[in-house]
């Protein structure tokens, strides 16, 4: 299969002079045909012809692909694609790829421009979270797949694409399951127009797909020839995970034997960062001949930095790539030739029973370790080394990787099928189906929101809230300030919720510990990171600035990018804006209800007045994060009363994480009554409810009933 007709429209070497590009009509450039032999000699090179056969005649419009990591497919399938669309002129729509994470799409697409030997930009491109690099001729476009999802709840039928690439579905993510369900469901079936499905994932999954797409035709990728790459075991996993590590990559550097490039697999970003550190330090000491390896870490906090990992040809110094489950599918790195594989990942895993998430640290699947595996194989064949036994691999880890939509906090995913009006989630076609309880609980949080009407189809509030690439409770707060005349700081704030933590790591000395608490603002944490913020622009957006203070830098340049483009949305949907008053006490009280809008399922109580937090919605007990604007302010004083949390993580010291102090007035005002009627049993509801009732007085320890008379009327958008 390796020729045939498919292959005759692709120009030979002696053709340069006279070949065009026929995306552009230019001539071809020398590295075009260089980048063709390289492509050539890709596994999936072989099932071109068959692949292009199947997307012309699959009797159901839809073509699965099946291949192991690295054999080229989410560089060659797209390619073949606009290929098979601009030979047959389809009008509708462009060509577009879904991939999991951004900056796989980015990646990718800047790969495949090389390729194709176009613009990045113009005739290819990608869109990412605050980030659309397309043009009016993009006919190639790489695009995360939530942000697909949320283009294609936002119209009436399936979007405006021609082919559509659902790549690396071994994944598993929430928004790939979820387009597979709704390309399968009747509604979507008979698309309009002469379009094509093409579902790219790795031979692990490839029978539960088959089953799911029923009689859709299937390319199986051959296997990359080449030797098996030396595996080696550990009898047990280390206790330090980043030192074993660490001594293993200056193992290989010391063996002249065992050239190549090294790509080590951790749990986390943090353990990730000590090991660059640790690799930078004792690698630059280290007496080898040569310039001293390139550490360079590969994970979703690396923001643009990632292209250093792509971009360094230099073949005379050897790079040590330090990643996490990231590297597992979506990125392929062909000068590896040597892996280190903890065998672990840390994952955030959300209960919806006490609606919080929790850091679980547990054994990759089967899957994963083969696909890490496989980066070691080449000409010659490299090695692994698994820093755990082999009995772990059989008797721990499950065969996939497990489905994000058994992980996940569902209310974004029941308010999208929803905007598709599809009544019951349980009707829409899933590869696994979601926990019921999950669903209900989903449901449950958007009823408290005002999101659904009294027939459980949306209400306009909650078509509004779908529109936004926030959570629900995140979207509800955003619009409850414009009843409160804060939206100033309520885009900042909502901004900087969205992107990485802004604080990267704890201080590490007295005078970054000093910087960061100037930042620190007198009303909670909800307020620091404005004025953080502020200080950010001030500083015109300077990194050095930012090292200076211990925060992340990349994570608030995002954060600049998602306000502008919650900006452009307020205004395209005509929804008002205001005027900065950051500072002011009438400012402090609106912001204040404005997240109580959308944020009291998640108020905590000091029952005992020394940071032992029992949260309103179950009966578990936090404390405050240790990064927290109170415990580094107030101790030893006494810790707020009542307090509004963005996030609960139960994997440690069951922390409470973002913080500011709220009134229990203000809540009962805002809330909606059955809310805090369905609260558990506590001291905290009864209080709340004779608040409501007005039955009681509160005592001048709980709250400041002078401030009380001051609050208002509740939120409207109620």
């Amino acid at each position: 299969m390796a020729s045939g007709p498919a292959e005759e429209s692709e120009p030979s070497l002696g053709e340069s002079e006279l070949a065009v590009n026929p995306f552009d009509g230019l001539p071809f450039s020398s590295c075009y045909y260089e980048l063709l032999e390289q492509r050539r000699a890709l596994p999936i090179w072989a099932a071109r012809f068959l692949f292009l056969e199947h997307l012309e005649s699959s009797p159901t419009g839809v073509v699965l692909v099946s291949g192991e990591p690295g054999s080229g497919k989410s560089t060659q399938i797209p390619q073949w694609c606009a290929e098979f669309a601009l030979a047959r002129g389809f009008q509708l729509g462009q060509v577009t790829v879904t991939q999991p994470y951004p900056l796989a799409a980015m990646s990718l697409a800047s790969r495949v421009a090389d390729e194709m030997d176009l613009t990045l930009g113009h005739e290819i491109g990608y869109s990412i979270p605050q980030e659309d690099c397309t043009g009016p001729n993009t006919m190639l476009r790489f695009c995360w797949d939530r942000l697909l999802l949320q283009e294609v709840a936002s119209t009436r039928g399936p979007g405006a694409w021609t082919v559509l690439i659902l790549d690396e579905a071994q994944e598993r993510s929430v928004a790939s399951d979820l387009l597979q369900g709704l390309l399968r469901d009747t509604r979507l079936r008979n698309l309009p127009g002469d379009r094509r499905v093409v579902v790219v994932t790795d031979p692990a999954l490839e029978p539960k797909l088959q089953a799911f797409w029923g009689s859709s035709p299937i390319v199986r990728v051959p296997r990359e020839p080449g030797g098996s790459p030396t595996l080696v075991y550990r009898d047990t996993v280390p206790t330090d995970l980043v030192e074993a590590a660490c001594q293993a990559v200056l193992e290989l550097c010391q063996r002249e034997e065992a050239p190549g490039d090294v790509l080590v697999y951790l749990p986390s970003e943090e353990e990730i960062s000590l090991c660059c550190e640790s690799l930078s330090r004792e690698l630059g000491m280290l007496a080898i001949p040569g310039p001293p390896p390139r550490v360079l870490p590969l994970h979703p906090g690396c923001g643009q930095a990632i292209q250093a990992v792509y971009e360094d040809t230099d073949m005379s110094v050897r790079k040590v790539v330090v990643t996490h489950w990231l590297a597992d599918f979506s990125f392929s790195l062909p000068s590896i030739q040597h892996v280190i594989d903890s065998g672990l990942e840390l994952r955030s895993v959300y209960s919806p029973r006490i609606r919080a998430e929790s850091q679980v640290l547990r054994p990759i699947s089967k899957c994963q370790a083969e696909a890490r595996l496989l980066r070691a194989r080449g000409f010659p064949s490299g090695s692994c080394l698994r820093l755990y036994s082999k009995s772990i691999l059989e008797l721990e880890a499950p065969p996939l990787p497990r489905p994000k939509v058994f992980e996940e906090n569902l209310s974004s995913l029941v308010l999208l099928l929803r905007r598709k009006q599809i009544a019951e989630p349980g009707e829409c076609h899933f590869l696994d189906r979601p926990a019921p309880e999950a669903l209900m609980q989903a449901l449950e949080d958007l009823d408290y929101l005002a999101a659904l009407d009294d027939d459980g189809d949306l209400s306009d509030l909650g078509i509004i809230l779908s529109e936004f690439p926030l959570p629900p409770e995140l979207a509800k707060a955003l619009l409850a300030s414009c009843e409160f005349d804060c939206v100033d700081e309520m885009l900042t704030l909502a901004a900087m919720l969205t992107a990485a933590p802004g604080f990267t790591r704890p201080p590490l000395c007295a005078e970054e510990a000093a910087l960061r608490r100037a930042l620190e603002h007198a009303d909670g944490d909800h307020s620091s990171l404005i004025q953080i913020y502020e200080a950010f622009v001030q500083s015109g957006a300077d990194e050095s600035w930012c090292q200076a203070r211990g925060l992340n830098w990349a994570a608030l340049c995002q954060a600049r990018k998602l306000r502008e483009e919650l900006v452009e949305l307020m205004q395209r949907i005509e929804l008002p804006l205001s005027q900065p008053a950051f500072g002011s006490e009438q400012n402090r009280r609106d912001l204040q209800k404005a997240l109580l809008s959308g944020f009291f399922l998640k108020v905590a109580r000091d029952t005992d007045g020394t940071g032992n937090y029992l949260l309103l919605t179950h009966k578990h007990v936090a404390q405050l994060s240790p990064c927290c604007s109170y415990r580094n302010r107030r101790a030893p004083a006494q810790p707020p009363a009542w307090v509004l949390y963005h996030s609960f993580s139960i994997s440690k010291d069951n922390c409470l994480c973002i913080v500011s102090e709220i009134q229990p007035e203000m809540l009962v005002e805002l809330a909606p009554p059955y809310f805090l009627s369905n609260l558990p049993p506590s001291e905290s509801r009864d209080f709340l409810n004779q608040l409501r009732e007005g039955a009681a007085q509160p005592t001048s320890a709980q709250t400041d009933s002078s401030s009380a008379q001051e609050y208002g009327d509740g939120c409207v958008l109620q």
